[in-house]
């Protein structure tokens, strides 16, 4: 990645700031769980204690799961849920926040791709920003073409009444569709599916994005998923520069061995100190 070398320990944040400031066309940051790690969400690949891989349920992130047991799914993602809706913005959402707003005050560009379904950087205030993933706040129509369901359409996850399901989660009380009675599903991208699966997924913006780009920062991402891997491609082969913000960072990146919620805030006050 553009040399592929790694930043010094003294050093990391200065050249990341440098590099930002000589950035006037798109910059991209690219964030995974590792960003809502400090606001008590656990990560999918990360080493913290409660990382959902360390727990072997990678195949219930899946259609197939769903279409097999829709009850089972469903009670797995509320229980995955519980600490997404209780979770606040750290600083780390925040400081992207004041970076998208530093940015685009200075005539530049900026765009924010997460991984993350939480919702926190738009709750933090985030405007330029895709939601790869998708969102846990909606819910949507498990029929393709129904007008809640793909390709385009989708439901607010507090209009849809789960006291029947909660209080007995079963198959007859998983909710349904209120336009054509189907099972209704997490607007979610799962693990077999693609990311033109959903208008809200972005992909097309997201692919702009890679052939724009002057200058891509990934944080607290393992740049093991297939939108890192793609975006980390595509900057290698236009020798686009690239860093990387994560504790354990390893990748072939100028690479800042922090977390986000402290790197992040950081990098801002260099940004903005006059």
């Amino acid at each position: 990645m553009d040399g592929g070398e790694r930043v010094s320990s003294d050093e990391p944040l200065h050249a990341l700031a440098d590099a930002l400031r000589r950035t006037r066309g798109l910059l991209l940051f690219v964030t995974g769980a590792g960003v809502s790690l400090a606001s008590g969400i656990p990560t999918f690949r990360g080493s913290d204690p409660g990382a959902v891989w360390k727990r072997d349920v990678t195949e219930l992130g899946t259609r197939r799961y769903f279409e097999e047991d829709p009850a089972g799914s469903w009670a797995w993602y509320l229980s995955r849920f519980e600490k997404v809706f209780g979770a606040e913005p750290n600083p780390a959402h925040r400081a992207l926040v004041e970076a998208e707003r530093w940015q685009l005050g200075r005539g530049g560009q900026f765009l924010l791709v997460t991984q993350n379904i939480d919702g926190l950087h738009r709750r933090a205030g985030s405007r330029e920003l895709v939601e790869v993933h998708g969102r846990a706040d909606r819910v949507r129509c498990s029929r393709e073409g129904c007008r809640f369901g793909a390709p385009s359409g989708s439901i607010p996850r507090d209009q849809v009444d789960l006291r029947a399901f909660e209080a007995e989660p079963r198959r007859e009380h998983v909710p349904v569709c209120p336009a054509c009675g189907a099972p209704l599903r997490q607007h979610v991208l799962w693990f077999d599916e693609y990311y033109q699966g959903h208008d809200d997924y972005g992909w097309e913006r997201v692919c702009a994005a890679a052939e724009e780009a002057e200058l891509v920062v990934f944080a607290g991402t393992s740049l093991s998923v297939g939108v890192t891997d793609m975006l980390a491609r595509s900057a290698h082969a236009r020798r686009v520069p690239v860093f990387l913000i994560d504790p354990a960072a390893t990748e072939p990146a100028r690479a800042i061995a922090a977390g986000a919620e402290t790197a992040l805030p950081m990098l801002v006050r260099m940004l903005t100190a006059r």
